[in-house]
């Protein structure tokens, strides 16, 4: 009897350690075959900061009555990135705005939903220097460390 005991445990301990293996593999995986992008800049030295203006726009929420005004500070790598992105600001305004355009005042209204909107906004704020142009041999290097609020209205 005391052998069954023992073994239906350690039966149990090996199934529960395999399905935590393959659950942990599961997250490194992904789920639906889209590739995921990920963002890494390396500090430099102290961050420069680039104030954008306030953005104001209608949120995606049923009857279009939700507003929200933004202002947004881009955190930047140098004192010599500033020059780098005012090139592509007009690019990387509209993106901010198609991207707050697609939320609800629901999602801003909470940490996650601002948290999130910041990691969206990192992201499609760098793809403009991760890659660079078709004629370049070398991709230019991202000047854009982070995202900041520096107001946050939701109306």
């Amino acid at each position: 009897m005391l052998l069954i005991i023992v073994g239906s445990v350690l039966l149990l301990a090996l199934a529960a350690g395999g399905g935590w293996l393959y659950l942990i593999s599961r997250q490194h995986a992904s789920l639906d075959g889209e590739e995921e992008v990920h963002v890494k800049v390396e500090p430099k030295g102290p961050p420069t900061y680039l104030p954008l203006d306030n953005m104001i726009v209608n949120l995606a929420n049923p009857g279009g009555e939700k507003v929200a005004q933004v202002g947004v500070t881009l955190e930047l790598a140098d004192a010599k990135a500033p020059e780098k992105v005012k090139v592509y600001l007009p690019a990387i305004r509209s993106d901010i705005l198609l991207i707050l355009s697609q939320r609800t005042a629901e999602e801003l209204l909470q940490r996650e939903g601002k948290e999130k909107l910041a990691a969206d906004i990192l992201v499609e704020a760098s793809r403009h220097f991760v890659g660079g142009e078709a004629d370049q041999k070398k991709p230019e290097e991202n000047p854009v460390r982070g995202v900041l609020f520096s107001s946050f209205i939701v109306q």
